[in-house]
C-alpha cells in the first residue's frame, strides 16, 4: 500500500488508483451488476489502509485540510462478455445501502436509456500553505507558468470536458476582464461591446444566450445591456466583475446532473476567492493608470484584498474593494442598413400603378429608398441645373445617370442614414467582495460569500446622417452614378439631400448583489456521508436614460463616394460644423425614451454524497427562481411640443456648438434646461418599448424544480485507470411570462403561463490509455430556455376585419439538445499538453414566425378593447369562437447539426531556455440545419463563428514576465436574413474576420517590501477595429475604433 505522503501529493491532492466513479447505462450490463451484488453480499478480502480526503474544496493557491483516516476496503473482481473489470470500493457502514442504490440506479439507467454523462466539480488545485510556487521536477515555478499548470492538472484530474484559467496570485488574474481571460480557452466566442471590451461569451458556435454562468454556484443574471447592445435573452454581462475578486474560472463543455441546467453549450462557473484559501494574514494591492489612443486620457484603477485566519485553522475573513474609472472613447461609421431605389410606375417606365414593384424594377427585392415624383424647388436642385416642377420619371433619371439602364438604377445600393459617429464619456466601476468560513472541527464547514457591484456610465453619442428616407417622397435624387458589379454605387452627386444630426447623451447605471451562504457537514462511522446545504440570490437593476435631440439641415448637393472602407461624402453648400448653417426643426424631432431593467436569481440547493470525494453516490435537490422586468417609458410627444416652442429656429445655434468630429453637437445641459427636460423625464409614462434599444416591456417569472442522481468512480480495464461519471436531472419548469397589451385607449397587463419538464442523462469517462494519454468521451442531453422576448404577450389585434393578430407565444419549447464529444490528450511534462476534441450537437427548438389558429375567447382581449367593425366582423365570425390567425414565434420542425473539433497545444521550452513557451488553440466548427423545415433555420443562424484560434508566447523568470497573445475570430452572420435591409432578399449582415494582440508584462522589485511588481499591459496593439458588412465587404454595417489601451501600474502582496 502507497504512504500517505505518496498519496498526498506536493500539491495536497489524493491520488487514488482503481477508485469505481460510477457505472453508466451503456457499462450497467449483468455481470457488472454481478460484481456490485456479491460486494454486499460476500466478505471479500480486506484490509486496511489510510486515505485522504479533502475536508473543503479549495481554491487554485490555497490549502485544504486533509483527514487521513483506516478505511475497510473490498475487492471483488469479475469478468464479463470478454472483458476483465476490478471493482475497489470502500466497505464501510454504509456499503449495503451504497451497492442497492447502485444497482437500483443502474437498473432505472437501463430503463430509462439515457444518453451517457460528466463529473462533479473538482477542488481546484491548490498550493502548501508555506510556499507561492509548483515544484516542477525540481524547478520551482511560479507566475503565469504555476496558472497553466494548475490548469493542465485540472484538465487531466476531471472526468468530463472542462477547461479552466487561475489566478496567479492573491487577486493577480491573467487579464483585467474576465470574457477576455475565457477567450483564451478553446472553443470560446466573446461578444465585444463598441468599445473593444469583451462584454459575453458563447461556447462551440452557440450564440451567448445558450451558455449558463453561475458565481459560486448560483445563476449569474445581470440587467445591463451595453453601450450599444440590447441584451433581451439570457446574456451575462461580464464586465461588471473585477478579475482580482476570482481565483479560478472553469468551463464545463459537458454537463454533469449535478450542475444547474439551462446551458446547451456548456457552463461557465466562477469561483471568488475566500479565505482559506491561502491561510494566513495576507494583504495585496494594485493600482494601475490607463490610457486610451481614443480617449486621450489618463484614468486610475486599483484594487486591495485582505485576507485572515486564526492559528487554530477554524475561522477566516476576507474582504476586497476594485475602483476603475475609465474614459469611454469609440468613433466609427454606421448605417441602419441599405437600399435600393423604390420607384413608382412613371419612373420604372411601365406607365401603369401596380401595388407591388415590377420585377424589371427591383428584382432583388427591396425598394425602400424613395424619391420626389418632381423635382423640389430649393437651391440644392436648381445648383445643379434642374428645373423645379419637372416629372421625374425613368427617362429623367438615365438622363441624369449616364450608361446606366433603369434597372441597374433600381437595383443601386446606397446605405440607410449613413453616418459618422463619435461616443465618448466616462466610465466608473465599484466593486466590493466578501467572504467569512468558520471551521468549528473537521466534520463541519460554514461559509457565506457576497458580492456587490456598481457601474455608472456617461455616454454622449453624436451622429451625422445623411438622410435616405424609406418613406415619404422627400428623399435624396441621385445622379452620375457609378456603380460596382454588385450594384453598390462607388460615386455619385446626391441632389436634394439633407442631413440631420442625432444628439443622444446616454446617462446608464446598473447595480448587482450577490451573496451565498452555505454550509458542509460530515456523517458516518468514516465520514462517509456528506451533505452540503447551500442558499443564493443575486439582484440586478439598470436604467437607461437616453432622450435625443435631431435637428435636420437645409437641403443641399453632396458628394458621394464609396472606395471600399466606408462610404464618405462631402457637401459643398452646408458647413456642418457651423452651428448657424441653418439648422431647424423641420423634419427633426426630440425623443425623451428611458427604461429599466431588473433581474432576480435565487437557489436553494442541498446535495447528499455517500462515499468520499471520487467513489460516490450523490443525490440532490433544488428550487431556483429567476425573475425579470423590463419597463420601458416614453414622453416623447409632450417634451417635443415644448422644445419647439421653448427653443424655435430661430433660437437653435445658441443651443448647438462645434463637433469633435467635424460636425455640430448640442450643448446638453442647457437644452435640457430650456426645455424642462426633468419635468417630462419625472412624468413619463410606461409604453411597450424603448427606442434607445428595441426591448420590448414585459416580464418573465421562471421556478426550477431539480432532481438529480450522479455517481462517480474508477475502475481498472486492461490494467488502465477508467474514471466514469453518470447521472440523470430532472427538471419542472412554471413560467408566467407578463407584459402590457395595448389597443387604442385600452392598456391592459397580461399574463400568460407554461409549463415543460425534461430528463436531462448524462455520462463522462476518462480512461489513461497510457501513462501521459488520456482519452476522454462524454455523451448527454442538455436545455436552454426560450427567449423571454418571443414569449411575451404583446397582443396586437388591428386588424379591422378581426382575422389576424400579433402575439408572443408562451408555449415555446425549450431548446434541447444531443450531445456527444470524444477526445485524445498527451501530457507531455510540466504544464505540457496536446489534446484534440472532436463534438457533435444535434439542437431543437429553435423558432421563426409562424401562424397558430385558435378561438377569439383565448386571445385574453377584452370586448370592450375592440372597434365597432372589429365587433360586427366578429359576431359575424363566430363570436368568441371565431377562428382567429395569430402570427407568433413558433419552434421549428427542424434540427441544427453542429460538428467541430478542437486542438490545444500548451508547450514549456525550457530545454532552448529557462521559462520559455507557448500554448496555442484552435477551434473549427461547422452548422448544417436538417428537417421539414430546415430553411426556416438557415436564414437565423448568426454569431456563429466558423474558425477561432488562438496563441500566446510567455516567458518568466523570478522577477520578470513577458506574455504576448493573439486571438483571431473568423467572420460570421451576425443577423437574420433581411434584418434591417429594406427587403433586400440577399441582404445579410456578416462581421468581418479580426486578430487582436495583447502584450501583458511585469518586472519585481525584489529588495523592496512586499516584492511589488511593476506592470505593464497593452490591449489591442494593432489598433483592430471591429467591423460588419452587409453581403459585400464595400457595404459597411457598422465600424468601430476603440484604439489601444496601455497600462501601467504596481501590485504587491503583504
Amino acid at each position: 500500500m502507497e504512504s500517505d505522503a505518496a498519496r498526498c501529493s506536493a500539491r495536497q491532492r489524493c491520488r487514488r488508483a482503481a477508485v469505481f466513479r460510477g457505472v453508466g447505462a451503456s457499462l450497467v450490463d449483468a455481470a457488472t451488476q454481478r460484481v456490485i451484488a456479491n460486494l454486499i453480499a460476500l466478505p471479500s478480502r480486506r484490509h486496511s489502509r489510510r486515505a485522504c480526503r479533502a475536508s473543503v474544496p479549495s481554491g487554485a493557491r490555497g490549502t485544504t485540510v486533509h483527514r487521513c483516516h483506516d478505511e475497510t476496503e473490498a475487492s471483488v473482481t469479475a469478468s464479463g462478455r470478454g472483458s476483465s473489470v476490478q471493482v475497489r470500493i470502500a466497505r464501510t457502514a454504509l456499503s449495503h445501502a451504497l451497492g442497492l442504490a447502485l444497482v437500483g440506479f443502474a437498473t432505472a439507467a437501463v430503463a430509462q436509456d439515457p444518453p451517457p454523462a460528466q463529473d462533479a466539480p473538482q477542488p481546484a488545485p491548490v498550493a502548501p500553505a508555506t510556499q507561492d510556487a509548483t515544484d516542477l521536477d525540481g524547478v520551482i515555478v511560479t507566475g503565469y507558468r504555476q496558472s497553466l499548470q494548475y490548469s493542465t492538472d485540472a484538465k487531466r484530474d476531471a472526468t468530463g470536458f472542462t477547461d479552466s484559467i487561475f489566478s496567479e496570485d492573491i487577486g493577480k488574474f491573467p487579464d483585467t476582464n474576465i470574457a477576455e481571460s475565457l477567450a483564451r480557452i478553446p472553443g470560446i466566442q466573446i461578444d465585444r461591446d463598441v468599445n473593444g471590451e469583451g462584454l459575453n461569451v458563447g461556447i462551440r458556435g452557440l450564440p451567448q444566450s445558450f451558455t449558463k454562468t453561475i458565481i459560486n454556484g448560483g445563476e449569474a443574471a445581470t440587467a445591463s445591456i451595453g453601450l450599444n447592445r440590447g441584451n433581451q435573452n439570457r446574456e451575462v454581462d461580464l464586465n461588471l466583475f473585477p478579475t482580482e475578486f476570482f481565483n479560478k474560472l472553469t468551463v464545463y463543455k459537458s454537463p454533469q446532473a449535478s450542475l444547474p441546467e439551462g446551458g446547451i453549450s456548456g457552463v461557465v462557473d466562477m469561483r471568488s476567492m475566500r479565505p482559506f484559501d491561502i491561510p494566513g494574514r495576507h494583504f495585496n494591492y494594485s493600482g494601475q493608470f490607463d490610457y486610451n489612443t481614443t480617449g486621450e486620457k489618463f484614468n486610475p484603477r486599483g484594487s486591495a484584498m485582505y485576507s485572515w485566519t486564526n492559528d487554530e485553522g477554524t475561522f477566516g475573513a476576507l474582504v476586497g474593494a476594485s475602483v476603475v474609472r475609465s474614459r469611454i472613447a469609440v468613433r466609427g461609421w454606421e448605417s441602419i442598413g441599405w437600399m435600393n431605389p423604390g420607384l413608382n410606375e412613371q419612373q420604372c417606365g411601365i406607365g401603369t400603378s401596380l401595388t407591388n414593384r415590377p420585377a424589371e424594377c427591383n428584382p432583388g427585392g427591396g425598394g425602400s429608398l424613395q424619391m420626389p415624383n418632381e423635382v423640389p424647388d430649393n437651391g440644392s436642385t436648381i445648383g445643379a441645373g434642374m428645373t423645379p416642377g419637372d416629372i421625374i420619371d425613368a427617362e429623367w433619371l438615365m438622363e441624369q445617370n449616364p450608361g446606366l439602364s433603369i434597372l441597374q438604377i433600381s437595383e443601386a445600393l446606397f446605405p440607410r442614414l449613413a453616418r459618422p459617429v463619435d461616443m465618448s464619456g466616462d466610465r466608473e466601476r465599484d466593486a466590493v467582495v466578501g467572504s467569512l468560513e468558520w471551521r468549528p472541527n473537521d466534520r463541519m464547514h460554514f461559509y457565506v460569500d457576497a458580492l456587490y457591484s456598481r457601474a455608472k456610465y456617461e455616454n454622449d453619442r453624436i451622429d451625422m446622417n445623411l438622410v435616405g428616407r424609406t418613406f415619404g417622397p422627400v428623399g435624396f435624387i441621385p445622379t452620375n452614378m457609378q456603380l460596382d458589379a454588385n450594384n453598390v454605387v462607388t460615386s455619385a452627386t446626391l441632389v436634394n439631400a439633407q442631413f440631420f444630426l442625432e444628439a443622444r447623451p446616454y446617462r446608464d447605471e446598473v447595480q448587482y448583489w450577490n451573496i451565498n451562504p452555505g454550509a458542509t457537514f460530515w456523517f458516518g462511522e468514516d465520514d462517509g456521508i456528506k451533505l452540503d446545504v447551500q442558499a443564493n440570490w443575486s439582484r440586478s437593476w439598470f436604467f437607461r436614460e437616453s432622450p435625443t435631440i435631431l435637428p435636420t439641415s437645409p437641403f443641399t448637393t453632396v458628394e458621394y463616394t464609396n472606395d471600399g472602407e466606408h462610404p464618405e461624402f462631402t457637401s459643398g453648400g452646408v458647413d456642418l460644423n457651423d452651428p448657424n448653417a441653418g439648422w431647424s426643426w423641420s423634419g427633426g424631432r426630440v425623443n425623451l425614451n428611458n427604461e429599466k431593467r431588473v433581474t432576480e436569481a435565487g437557489r436553494l440547493r442541498a446535495d447528499l454524497q455517500f462515499g468520499d470525494d471520487d467513489r460516490n453516490i450523490k443525490i440532490g435537490v433544488s428550487q431556483d427562481r429567476f425573475r425579470r422586468t423590463i419597463v420601458a417609458f416614453d414622453n416623447s410627444a409632450a417634451w417635443q411640443a415644448n422644445a419647439f416652442s421653448s427653443v424655435p429656429d430661430s433660437e437653435l445655434p445658441s443651443f448647438l456648438r462645434p463637433g469633435p468630429y467635424g460636425f455640430v453637437t448640442v450643448d446638453f445641459d442647457a437644452f435640457m434646461n430650456a426645455t424642462n427636460y426633468q419635468q417630462f423625464f419625472d412624468e413619463a409614462p410606461e409604453t411597450g418599448s424603448s427606442q434607445s434599444v428595441g426591448a420590448a416591456s414585459g416580464g418573465v417569472d421562471e421556478k426550477n424544480l431539480a432532481a438529480y442522481v450522479e455517481f462517480n468512480g474508477e475502475t481498472e480495464v486492461w490494467n488502465r485507470n477508467l474514471r466514469i461519471n453518470g447521472g440523470v436531472r430532472y427538471v419542472d419548469t412554471d413560467q408566467d411570462i407578463s407584459g402590457p397589451v395595448v389597443l387604442g385607449a385600452v392598456r391592459e397587463w397580461q399574463t400568460l403561463n407554461s409549463t415543460y419538464d425534461e430528463w436531462l442523462p448524462s455520462f463522462n469517462a476518462a480512461w489513461d490509455v497510457a501513462g501521459n494519454w488520456v482519452v476522454r468521451m462524454s455523451s448527454s442531453r442538455t436545455l436552454t430556455r426560450p427567449n423571454p422576448r418571443s414569449m411575451l404577450p404583446a397582443t396586437t389585434f388591428s386588424d379591422p376585419s378581426a382575422e389576424i393578430a400579433d402575439q408572443g407565444n408562451p408555449n415555446l419549447s425549450p431548446y434541447l439538445s444531443t450531445n456527444f464529444d470524444l477526445g485524445l490528450e498527451w501530457y507531455t511534462g510540466d504544464e505540457g499538453l496536446v489534446a484534440l476534441t472532436m463534438f457533435n450537437k444535434r439542437v431543437s427548438g429553435y423558432t421563426y414566425q409562424g401562424v397558430n389558429v385558435i378561438p377569439f375567447r383565448d386571445l385574453g382581449i377584452p370586448l370592450d378593447a375592440l372597434s365597432e367593425n372589429q365587433l360586427a366582423a366578429l359576431n359575424a365570425n363566430g363570436g368568441l369562437d371565431a377562428p382567429i390567425n395569430v402570427r407568433q414565434q413558433v419552434n421549428a420542425d427542424a434540427t441544427l447539426d453542429i460538428q467541430g473539433w478542437e486542438l490545444i497545444w500548451v508547450q514549456p521550452l525550457s530545454f532552448v531556455f529557462e521559462g520559455l513557451g507557448f500554448m496555442a488553440n484552435y477551434t473549427d466548427i461547422d452548422l448544417e440545419p436538417t428537417g421539414q423545415e430546415a430553411d426556416q433555420l438557415a436564414g437565423n443562424l448568426f454569431g456563429i463563428s466558423p474558425v477561432m484560434w488562438n496563441a500566446t508566447a510567455y516567458w518568466e523568470n523570478d522577477i520578470a514576465s513577458v506574455r504576448l497573445s493573439y486571438n483571431w475570430v473568423e467572420g460570421s452572420a451576425q443577423r437574420a436574413l433581411g434584418n434591417n435591409e429594406g427587403g433586400i432578399n440577399y441582404g445579410q449582415y456578416f462581421g468581418e474576420d479580426r486578430g487582436q494582440f495583447d502584450l501583458s508584462a511585469s518586472y519585481t522589485l525584489d529588495g523592496l517590501p512586499s516584492r511589488p511588481q511593476i506592470t505593464f499591459n497593452v490591449l489591442n496593439i494593432t489598433n483592430e477595429q471591429t467591423r460588419n458588412y452587409i453581403s459585400f465587404p464595400n457595404v459597411p454595417g457598422e465600424i468601430y475604433e476603440p484604439g489601444r489601451t496601455f497600462l501601467i501600474g504596481l501590485r504587491g502582496t503583504f
